[in-house]
């Protein structure tokens, strides 16, 4: 069931008890024109210059395309295409010394950078929803952690999708994969190396030459194309307007705190310039708090402290999901604040009880093993010391929290509450098979089989990895007589999340369908 369908019966429900009746363009093209040569926006926010579609051959492919990726997908059986953009312009780089607006520091660099775009083949099944991503880059080349945890709501809706290369690191990377499909690829630094603004000491994954800031008014840009009717806009299906109705950011982990910054700092002054958002709504994932709460503004600025106010949000003016995991929601609790359905200030916190922060599912639905060495960098590892990446579902979460974010902006429904995972003097409080309580719930710890673990050992991310410990036999024997007990009580958690909001139809079937061949107990 799609959005509109779901909000139409929801819309219903509520008044009854209410008592009321371009052809490709090969990857060696002619450059982009110059920045400033693109269509404008209707405000002030520029439309970037744009090439593309770039070509896609054997030899020649974008990283981390979904034929390509760890386990490749072919979207054509999903009724999608895929496309990728190189995209130019000029951005101001920004400082943000106190709460409030960030103030510009540097004006008009120059930038150029990708944009995967995943969307319905026919215009007519396009649902005018745009998820916007910047990639992650924090194992130093781009993920599509995004379409990882919430492709199958975007597909099921008829979203589309759209990937940034957000990063110079992440730039460096693609350079190295393919030189000369992303040759014209810049985040280059404004400031020379002579001058004082340009820091002596950056971070370990940055560069002098390079500026991390110039993404806030990438973000803006790309987001104010895809609304835009400019003629290399994809969404538009080749009618004179743009179909896109509504944008909505994302965000994981690092680039979670980068929408922190973009919400906070940046966000506030595209309203003021254009009078309106580009972005309708934000899903801020497993950032929070002292966790990837907040970063830099520019390269040789620090981040804002843990407990400051600039982490928080408050009075953003569209609707905001902050969607943390057990891995991080205990550094994270700085995020914790009273949800709203106040006009301005429309706000859900939400915490994964038994969700591990980094999942297998980005590395799945990301670049494959080999194009992430050709890029020249290391592949994440798959296990840590305690056994495989927790197999936690978590886009269970994401994929019924998108469609409940679609549905606060399209309908004004507001979406359920849950309350946060229960804390006490610091510690979360287990139940007796050392899971967590509280937080969004699912069978997993509602009709458990396993012990869920937020934190692993061993390399890269271990330690926000996760794992699971599978309960003893005797202890499944004693909880469930047979397997028709076993199915039962899955049945009745999944039809409570399901009524409630917190799972979608077909996530609830998928669950169902599996506690019904599992051989538990």
């Amino acid at each position: 069931m799609n959005t509109r369908a779901r909000a139409s019966i929801l819309l219903t429900l509520s008044l009854a008890f209410a008592g009321l009746s371009a052809s490709a363009v090969p990857a060696n093209a002619e450059a982009p024109a110059p920045p400033g040569q693109g269509a404008e926006s209707a405000g002030a926010t520029p439309v970037p210059t744009v090439q593309g579609p770039l070509a896609a051959t054997a030899e020649s492919y974008p990283f981390g395309a979904a034929s390509h990726q760890e386990v490749s997908q072919d979207l054509s059986k999903l009724g999608y295409d895929e496309e990728e953009y190189l995209v130019s312009g000029t951005s101001n780089v920004y400082s943000w010394p106190t709460a409030g607006p960030a103030q510009i520091r540097t004006s008009d660099a120059p930038y150029t950078t990708r944009v995967l775009v995943r969307k319905p083949a026919e215009g007519q099944k396009f649902s005018g929803n745009v998820v916007v991503e910047m990639l992650n880059p924090s194992n130093l080349f781009d993920l599509n952690i995004g379409w990882a945890m919430a492709h199958e709501q975007i597909v099921a809706n008829g979203d589309a999708w759209v990937g940034i290369t957000a990063k110079p690191i992440a730039v460096e990377a693609l350079k190295n994969f393919d030189s000369a499909r992303y040759e014209a690829l810049s985040f280059a630094n404004p400031l020379p190396l002579t001058d004082p603004r340009n820091c002596a000491t950056v971070a370990a994954d940055s560069s002098r030459t390079t500026e991390n800031g110039l993404i806030w008014d990438i973000y803006s840009q790309v987001g104010a194309w895809l609304k835009s009717n400019d003629p290399a806009n994809p969404l538009r299906y080749g009618s004179p307007t743009t179909r896109v109705e509504h944008a909505y950011g994302f965000g994981y982990s690092q680039t979670g705190g980068f929408l922190v910054n973009y919400i906070n700092g940046v966000h506030p002054l595209v309203v003021e310039s254009d009078g309106e958002p580009v972005y309708d709504a934000y899903m801020v994932a497993v950032a929070g708090g002292a966790f990837a709460g907040a970063y830099p503004m520019n390269q040789c600025e620090t981040a804002p402290p843990a407990n400051d106010v600039r982490r928080q949000f408050k009075d953003v003016g569209v609707p905001i999901m902050r969607i943390m995991s057990q891995s991080d929601y205990l550094r994270g609790i700085g995020s914790r604040r009273a949800d709203s359905d106040a006009p301005g200030d429309r706000y859900r916190h939400y915490e994964m009880a038994g969700a591990g922060h980094a999942t297998p599912d980005e590395l799945t639905f990301s670049a494959s093993s080999e194009d992430i060495i050709a890029a020249g960098r290391s592949v994440p590892p798959a296990s840590c010391n305690e056994g495989p990446r927790s197999r936690f579902p978590s886009s269970i979460f994401f994929n019924s929290a998108l469609q409940n974010l679609d549905l606060w902006v399209r309908e004004g429904i507001a979406p359920p509450r849950a309350e946060p995972i229960l804390v006490r003097d610091g510690a979360p409080v287990l139940d007796e098979f050392g899971n967590v309580q509280g937080g969004l719930r699912s069978p997993f710890l509602d009709a458990p089989t396993s012990t869920w673990y937020g934190t692993a050992t061993g390399a890269s991310f271990c330690f926000i990895a996760g794992y699971e410990r599978p309960l003893g036999q005797d202890v499944l024997d004693g909880l469930y007589g047979n397997h028709g007990d076993y199915v039962a009580a899955v049945k009745s958690s999944v039809r409570a999340l399901e009524d409630q909001a917190f799972l979608t139809d077909y996530d609830a079937r998928r669950l169902l369908t599996e506690a019904a061949q599992s051989t538990t107990p």
